[in-house]
C-alpha cells in the first residue's frame, strides 16, 4: 500500500508529470533525495507505469469518438487471440475491453470524421468474424481524466 506522502507525489505526477522533483518534494515536505528515491521506488514497482504526455485530439484530427460495443458467438482462446491482435494493431482504438454483460468487448476508438470511421470498421470486420457490432458516436466529452483516485491506496483503506 502506498503511504500519504507517495499518494501526494502521484496525485502531483498524475497532474503534471514534468513538475521538477525538487518542487515536488517541497510540495511533500521532504528534500529532493528522498523525494526521487521514492519517485524511482514508484516505478520500480510499476505503480508508475510510464509518462506521457495529453494532446488536445481535435489538433491532431483524432476529434471524433466511436464507443463500439461488440457482441460475438466465438469464445475460444485463438478467436479472442487472433481478435486481440487484429484491435491491437488498429492505431484507431485507444481502449479495448472485455466486458460481462450484454456486451463482448467495447472498443473506444477515435477518427477525425464518420469516413474515416467506415475505414476503420471495414478493416477490422475484414480482419476477424463478429456477430454483432454496435457502433455509438460521443456528442460531447463530459468529463475526461487520466488521474486515477488516490485513497483507495492508502494504507487503512478497505
Amino acid at each position: 500500500m502506498l503511504d500519504r506522502i507517495d499518494r501526494k507525489i502521484l496525485a502531483i505526477l498524475q497532474e503534471d508529470s514534468t513538475v521538477p522533483v525538487a518542487e515536488i518534494g517541497k510540495r511533500v515536505g521532504l528534500s529532493t533525495t528522498p523525494c526521487w528515491r521514492r519517485i524511482q521506488k514508484l516505478e520500480e514497482e510499476g505503480v508508475i507505469q510510464r509518462r506521457v504526455a495529453l494532446l488536445d485530439p481535435r489538433k491532431v484530427r483524432a476529434g471524433v469518438t466511436v464507443f463500439v460495443a461488440i457482441r460475438t458467438n466465438q469464445h475460444a482462446e485463438d478467436w479472442l487471440a487472433r481478435f486481440a491482435e487484429a484491435v491491437n494493431d488498429l492505431p484507431e482504438v485507444v481502449e479495448f475491453y472485455r466486458m460481462s454483460g450484454e456486451v463482448d468487448y467495447l472498443l473506444r476508438v477515435v477518427v477525425p470524421d464518420i469516413e474515416r470511421y467506415d475505414q476503420f470498421y471495414k478493416k477490422l470486420i475484414s480482419r476477424v468474424a463478429l456477430t454483432d457490432v454496435s457502433s455509438s458516436f460521443a456528442m460531447e466529452q463530459i468529463k475526461f481524466t487520466t488521474a486515477l483516485p488516490l485513497e483507495f491506496a492508502a494504507d487503512d483503506a478497505r
